[in-house]
């Protein structure tokens, strides 16, 4: 099991970009979150084992999401999500 942490600058925020990624991680047996930040990145945090969630960043690089990234920035995070699907958050 891997849990990571994925900043994504660019266009990301106002064009469905959370509701698109949870559609794709609905395909995928991961948990995890994703939300919007105040500094206009959105968040991604997801778990599972490496092979999905590597799977999973792929098919979302692989995506219409694509034009809109400029940049993303992978950390491993210490502490799984603590969810047991995968949702977006509204905080």
């Amino acid at each position: 099991m891997i849990s990571l942490q994925i900043f994504y600058e660019g266009s990301v925020q106002g064009v469905g970009f959370r509701y698109s990624i949870k559609r794709i991680a609905n395909g995928f047996d991961v948990t995890g979150s994703v939300r919007n930040l105040r500094d206009g990145r959105v968040e991604l945090q997801v778990s599972g084992e490496e092979a999905e969630v590597r799977a999973f960043l792929e098919a979302i690089n692989q995506s219409e999401l694509r034009a809109h990234i400029k940049k993303q920035i992978e950390s491993p995070l210490a502490q799984p999500p603590v969810t047991r699907s995968f949702e977006i958050r509204h905080d």
